[in-house]
């Protein structure tokens, strides 16, 4: 997650370098990376396993975990660059416009990707993936520029995550009035996000009366990233790795159990991103964390298992961009089939996969086949050392 605006091409001594200082950070990074492209391309919606859909509201399903991971990620590499460029003198204002420029593109990049290829300007979509990676980003390095000691970023990170349940639970919303004595909690249409987005960008949602990505929710997203931040703060550390692995051990059983606690009262709700959602999500993201710390860096496992996530990691933000954009345009080209014009996608999906006897099968390869031709354009810059940072 380094910066540069456009495509580099960085030398083997320098990446090799990066790669084993930070390589299980990269295999996180790329199998999150993949795993967002294969529940973001279903072959048949009606027939996709139930682990690679979403909840429909309150719950989880592995699905949902998958942008907090990478999210949480965010915060751990904007830590280790951070100190890079402090390392190499550049200057808390520097940083602040960096940190500015590469949100900006960051969010223009999300909102031209959703308008592609018509851009129809009355009903474009505002809210997206990208757009709250470029707000929390921001957010929380001008908060880590301001101060990074851990007791000031783990305070926000609680103010963040109270001050939103106390919004969602305690302030009347406006036209509805109290939540649980006048509606009920966590509606689906009547709440502080939904209300506020349908104000802000009426005919922009994503589901019309409300988006999983509003503005209001990426206030406990934020908290996402700052607990990344704090991790990464962890890792920088001269304490053992044994130490830093068993550390991160204990913050995903303190996610764990603070988010289930505090779901009792405030449900893990991805689509609004709720506070117990963020501490249960960020238990799963150190979990995985510590594991792939403990095999890759601790036991020295590395071997091709981690070549495709490595391929993935180091151009994820390319990768998901490619895939969303190699998405739309299956589903735009339109081509003959039997007298008529159908979308690519479909002619597609229609005389490879759907023959398959088990549907569900058949869009799972559907998906897979999504992943595998985003690999081959990633494993083409990986090969020519070309590392597409924003």
């Amino acid at each position: 997650m380094a910066a540069s605006a456009s495509p580099q091409v960085i030398s083997p001594e320098t990446s090799t370098k990066t790669f084993q200082r930070l390589v299980f950070l990269d295999v996180v990074r790329g199998m999150t990376v993949a795993f967002m492209i294969l529940v973001n391309n279903h072959g048949n919606e009606k027939a996709t396993y139930w682990p690679l859909e979403h909840a429909e509201w309150n719950g989880w399903t592995p699905t949902d975990l998958v942008f907090p991971i990478f999210l949480f990620l965010v915060g751990i590499t904007t830590v280790f660059s951070t100190a890079s460029r402090i390392a190499r003198g550049e200057s808390r204002s520097s940083l602040f416009w960096h940190a500015l420029r590469r949100a900006a593109i960051l969010f223009a990049l999300g909102v031209l990707i959703h308008g592609f290829p018509s851009y129809p300007l009355a009903t474009l979509r505002i809210y997206g993936v990208l757009q709250r990676i470029a707000i929390c980003y921001f957010v929380a390095t001008v908060i880590y520029l301001w101060d990074r000691r851990v007791a000031t970023l783990a305070s926000v990170a609680a103010a963040c995550l109270l001050g939103y349940w106390i919004l969602m639970r305690w302030v009347p919303v406006p036209g509805f009035g109290m939540p649980v004595r006048d509606f009920p909690f966590l509606d689906k249409d009547i709440n502080w996000v939904s209300v506020v987005d349908r104000r802000l960008f009426p005919g922009r949602l994503l589901e019309h009366t409300r988006d999983p990505l509003g503005l209001i929710s990426a206030i406990p997203a934020i908290a996402t990233c700052l607990l990344g931040m704090l991790t990464g703060i962890w890792l920088r550390t001269e304490r053992t790795m044994k130490e830093k692995a068993t550390g991160m051990l204990a913050g995903a059983a303190a996610g764990f159990a603070l988010g289930g606690l505090w779901a009792i009262w405030f449900p893990i709700n991805k689509r609004l991103w709720t506070s117990s959602y963020v501490l249960f999500a960020a238990g799963w993201t150190l979990l995985i964390l510590f594991i792939c710390y403990y095999v890759i860096d601790i036991k020295k496992h590395q071997g091709a298992w981690t070549f495709p996530w490595k391929v993935f990691g180091v151009n994820a933000i390319f990768a998901y961009a490619f895939s969303e954009l190699f998405s739309i345009v299956l589903g735009v080209v339109r081509v003959g089939s039997n007298g008529s014009t159908v979308s690519l996608k479909r002619l597609i999906y229609t005389k490879i996969f759907d023959p398959i006897p088990d549907q569900s099968f058949g869009t799972l390869l559907y998906s897979l086949s999504c992943v595998l031709v985003c690999f081959v354009v990633c494993l083409v810059l990986y090969r020519r050392r070309i590392f597409i940072k924003i």
